[in-house]
């Protein structure tokens, strides 16, 4: 044991430092204070390589997708071809060998991971900073706010350019040439959502990710937000605002769904503020469809014919990759990686944004009142 110990030495030391740093990380995350704690080096540091990171357009955390996976490619034909090399006997020492240096680098991308984003998942929330609670959402309230998001999109349709069809025109590379100052009006709401933005970035592998069902990511490696404009651009706008949270500190899905559509809707940037309607009826009308089908399609049926087909646009794009193998393991395992940084509801947790929104705005409508 000794003498097998002592031909690996360093790479047990490399695993001793990722187990290290996992256990700590998973013994600690429940302890808030030691979180927010950690928060305040990891945030900066990924604030940091974002800067670094933006000096170029494209996309570093897809560069570094395609050569981290060159290098695994090149590891496993390395190391095949070593141990087909190795002398009779030494054979099993050298899979060994291959195999344990395959378990450390994967534990330290999993536990600088952990660090540079999986602590966001245990500090303070949007909803701990902002004192805006989501909850039991009632029927009536539901549909106030649905009804309150079908007036505001019907309007703000009016103001986007439309091409021959009618849907959603406005040039993608506009979308993301707004984007640094989507969060002025959110910033001035909710201080502590300062952040010097430098916008999002297109991804060369659009259609890839659409394959997969994201329409865009937060890299913590690169301090990136990333977005799919493969996808209809009547969202590309509200998807812009989404990562951008994430690069804010915000791990949760359902609030940066909710600070998307927030932010938006008062960048008073005409496609930002569609797009932020559009996602928050979305959302809103998928919940209100569960418990009153008819109610829903009546909204539905009411909006314009532009918004309608821009839905129908939408719902087509996304149909041609329901129920594939790619997207089935992708929602798989993005369930159970959710599940696994502590949001028990997985994947489902997009829905629950509808709670934040119906409180949001309910309460805003009461302080409204005269």
């Amino acid at each position: 044991m000794k003498q097998v110990f002592c031909r690996h030495r360093r790479l047990y030391i490399w695993l001793l430092a990722d187990l290290t740093l996992l256990a700590s990380y998973l013994l600690l995350r429940g302890n808030r204070a030691c979180m927010n704690a950690a928060a305040g080096f990891t945030r900066p540091l990924r604030v940091a390589l974002g800067r670094l990171s933006y000096l170029v357009d494209f996309s570093v955390m897809e560069v570094l997708c395609v050569l981290a996976g060159l290098a695994a490619l090149a590891y496993l034909a390395w190391s095949v071809i070593s141990v087909i090399r190795a002398g009779r006997g030494r054979r099993g020492g050298r899979a060994w060998t291959a195999a344990l240096g395959a378990v450390c680098a994967a534990g330290t991308v999993a536990a600088l991971f952990c660090l540079l984003w999986g602590v966001d998942y245990w500090t303070d929330s949007f909803q701990d900073l902002s004192g805006i609670r989501a909850g039991a959402v009632s029927r009536d309230d539901l549909l106030s706010v649905t009804e309150r998001f079908a007036r505001e999109l019907t309007e703000a349709s009016d103001d986007v350019p439309r091409d021959e069809n009618g849907l959603f025109a406005v040039p993608r590379e506009e979308i993301l040439s707004q984007s640094p100052v989507v969060y002025d009006q959110a910033e001035a709401l909710f201080p502590f959502l300062e952040f010097d933005d430098t916008g999002v970035k297109p991804m060369f592998f659009s259609r890839f990710m659409s394959a997969t069902g994201f329409t865009g990511v937060y890299c913590p490696f690169t301090g990136e937000a990333n977005v799919n404009v493969d996808s209809p651009a009547c969202l590309l706008p509200s998807t812009a605002a989404h990562e951008m949270a994430h690069q804010r500190g915000f791990a949760s899905e359902q609030e940066c769904n909710f600070l998307a559509v927030l932010a938006s809707t008062t960048s008073g940037l005409p496609a930002y503020v569609y797009a932020g309607y559009l996602m928050g009826f979305i959302h809103l009308g998928n919940a209100l469809y569960s418990v009153d089908p008819d109610t829903y399609w009546a909204i539905r049926h009411a909006l314009p014919e532009t918004v309608q087909s821009d839905l129908n646009d939408n719902n087509a794009y996304w149909a041609q990759f329901d129920d594939t193998a790619l997207q089935k393991a992708s929602n798989t395992f993005y369930d159970g990686m959710l599940k696994a940084y502590g949001d028990e509801d997985g994947i489902r947790s997009y829905g629950t944004v509808v709670d934040l929104l119906v409180a949001y705005y309910c309460q805003a409508a009461e302080s409204a009142a005269p």
